[in-house]
């Protein structure tokens, strides 16, 4: 059994593998094939270099993710049939016992990855961002950043993992059960103090200033009957150039946020008509419907793995010649990407259609002209590619093409 199920893991990271190698291919051909013009409907808005800027951007971008999807590729393998995972677990069980040794165990694989992740992360940052003229971030706000991550996943993931484990080792057989129940509670909450707690350690929060800005969202909101707990600007600028809004929080925590690279682009009616958008989100329960997903999908996983977890084939399957909790929870969650990829493209239609649904809401509301200046301003900044390969897209983009979603927009304006 043990061995069967080895090819069959085997057979899923090669298929994985060769589909996202393929898929990142085609977006890179496509995009460098298109770079020469700008698409009919932007070419008086989106002038040539930017349309060149933003192909070459994506085109540097897809080629580091070659890179970095068989660095994972090679890390998943040495973790398991490598025996990786199995030293690990040799090397902890000689020397701490219980929850201690799950501890461990868990936070090796994961300052494991981080560190291989680093380099990769400082690239990204300091030679793609940099050579476009989105990095604004220091050497040392980067590593305070990291330091600041470090710390906050061991005071605040510790006690979680501990948490995890024990419930794992004393709630029987439908321990899966008790743990999605906590693991949900817990992200619940994290959802309502990330506003005031946690996001407050890496930016400055500060009100937005009276005037016909702030004018027309609070009309906006009255109209659309949302209540928030704020509205504020984030100063995104010391990070990236990079513009964007969002809302965070939850239950009466909520938040509206703005990244002051944003304010500072667009024009007041242009972000109205980004906030009505967002508002779609709320008001059409896109959030509700995302965590109901979310729960639902960890509790199917958590069963599974409920099924898994005293199955010697399993673990003997992927290499690592003992039993444990912990054990089964990394092998469980390393190896889970490779069997789900092959839905990734459902999980990316219903953002698509999330999002559609709220351009409809915004453009409802206020000017549906707006909203398409605003979206090609963004498009411009963020050099996001107008001309994404269609079967990439289909796959991966949680948001429409541009050309579709700017489609769409001028229609609703007529």
């Amino acid at each position: 059994m043990s061995a069967d199920f080895t090819f069959l893991f085997l057979a899923a990271c090669a298929l994985t593998l060769a589909g996202r190698l393929w898929l990142t291919l085609r977006q890179i051909r496509h995009v460098a094939a298109h770079r020469a013009a700008v698409p009919a409907g932007f070419a008086e808005r989106i002038s040539l270099a930017a349309h060149q800027k933003a192909a070459d951007y994506t085109v540097d971008r897809n080629k580091l993710i070659i890179l970095t999807t068989l660095v994972d590729a090679a890390l998943l393998l040495a973790f398991t049939l490598g025996g990786g995972l199995a030293w690990l677990h040799e090397f902890w069980s000689a020397r701490v016992d219980g929850l201690v040794y799950g501890l461990a165990l868990i936070f090796s694989v994961m300052a494991i990855g981080a560190a291989i992740d680093l380099p990769f992360a400082l690239y990204r940052q300091f030679v793609i961002e940099a050579r476009y003229g989105f990095n604004r971030m220091t050497l040392t706000l980067f590593f305070a950043d990291l330091v600041k991550h470090t710390l906050l996943g061991i005071v605040i993931g510790a006690p979680v993992i501990l948490a995890v484990l024990w419930l794992m080792a004393v709630m029987g057989s439908a321990w899966w059960f008790w743990v999605w129940l906590f693991w949900s509670a817990f992200n619940l909450l994290i959802l309502f103090v990330y506003p005031t707690w946690i996001a407050p350690l890496f930016n400055k929060f500060s009100p937005l200033a009276d005037g016909e800005m702030k004018s027309r969202i609070e009309a906006l909101l009255s109209r659309c009957g949302f209540r928030s707990s704020g509205l504020f600007v984030m100063d995104g600028s010391k990070r990236s150039s990079h513009g964007n809004a969002y809302f965070t929080g939850f239950g009466n925590n909520k938040r509206i946020v703005f990244f002051d690279t944003l304010l500072e682009r667009l024009a007041p009616p242009e972000v109205e008509a980004v906030l009505a958008h967002e508002l779609g989100h709320f008001r059409r329960r896109h959030v509700l419907k995302r965590i109901v997903l979310m729960f639902a999908a960890s509790l199917g996983f958590l069963w599974l793995l409920g099924q898994l977890i005293d199955a010697p084939w399993f673990y003997a399957g992927l290499g690592v010649p003992a039993q444990s909790t912990a054990l089964a929870l990394i092998l469980f969650f390393l190896v889970a990407p490779v069997f789900t990829f092959p839905f990734t493209p459902v999980l990316s239609w219903i953002s698509r259609r999330h999002e559609f649904e709220a351009d409809a809401y915004a453009a409802a509301r206020t000017e549906a002209a707006a909203l398409g200046r605003a979206l090609v301003k963004l498009y411009e900044d963020n050099a996001a590619t107008l001309t994404p390969d269609p079967l990439h897209s289909l796959f991966y983009d949680s948001h429409p093409p541009a050309v579709v979603r700017i489609a769409r927009l001028q229609a609703a304006a007529r």
